[in-house]
């Protein structure tokens, strides 16, 4: 494999239990966490690091579809299907365009675009993360416009950094929709996987994709790591006050867009 020890299967698989562990305590995939180490320890270049993101969470997303069946009746989730078309209909276009605009990107503006998209999510994490059920913003026509708007961007972002894109997506369940937090985290992955597979249908068609190949040991160990890790943050959750963790975390992912920008 190249790259030597650094990118070996065992490295990858403690640096996704690492970043699983993150996004688990956040009830996350952790995918945000896990580009910048992509960039910066493991040195891969931008777009390929997205590509293998991308892989990555698909791994993940499909894994956490069952957990969240015994706390979120699947039933429930299927009972909200007019959401989950509302924001997919948006979602689905915008994966595809932002994984287009990341293939013709220059390495530099990718770098760039990577770096503030990490300051955005921070901002996310820190100002969404903590949103609290209500009645919904809009209702009506505008609630479908604003639902499919959103979901376009949402989309654009989880293909640029190969993210699911929850992060953005439970804040927009929430606040828009009026979801329960349980419930929104089930929809966000109702969404997120053919998001998800919308944007890797349009990154396979990339010679950047053959890297997915080169790197098949390095991305099965890194997604069962994070597969690992993020159920080790579920159990921490309960450990870990949130008005400690979301700013500790907020900080990781501006260090990390520094590094990211320096780095293009």
């Amino acid at each position: 494999m190249t790259g030597g020890p650094r990118r070996s299967p065992a490295a990858a698989f403690a640096a996704g239990a690492g970043v699983g562990t993150l996004g688990g305590l956040i009830g996350l995939g952790g995918a945000e966490f896990r580009l910048p180490l992509l960039i910066g320890l493991f040195r891969f270049p931008a777009l390929e690091a997205v590509v293998l993101n991308k892989a990555t969470s698909l791994v993940v997303v499909a894994a956490a579809l069952p957990f969240r069946g015994m706390a979120v009746p699947l039933a429930e989730v299927a009972a909200a299907w007019p959401v989950i078309l509302n924001l997919a209909a948006g979602s689905l276009v915008g994966a595809w365009a932002g994984a287009g605009w990341a293939t013709r990107l220059s390495a530099r503006a990718l770098y760039r675009t990577i770096a503030v998209l990490l300051v955005v999510i921070a901002a996310a994490l820190m100002f969404g993360h903590d949103a609290r059920a209500a009645q919904p913003l809009l209702t009506g026509p505008a609630q479908v416009v604003a639902g499919v708007a959103l979901g376009f961007g949402i989309g654009v972002v989880a293909s640029l950094m190969g993210v699911a894109g929850g992060e953005l997506l439970i804040p927009t369940l929430i606040l828009l929709f009026g979801a329960d937090v349980k419930l929104a985290g089930s929809l966000s992955l109702a969404v997120s996987l053919p998001t998800m597979l919308a944007g890797f249908a349009r990154y396979s068609r990339d010679r950047s994709f053959a890297a997915i190949g080169r790197n098949r040991g390095f991305v099965a160990a890194m997604a069962a790591g994070s597969v690992a890790g993020a159920f080790t943050g579920g159990l921490l959750l309960s450990v870990v006050p949130g008005a400690v963790l979301l700013p500790a975390l907020a900080a990781i992912l501006l260090v990390s867009a520094v590094k990211v920008w320096r780095h293009g």
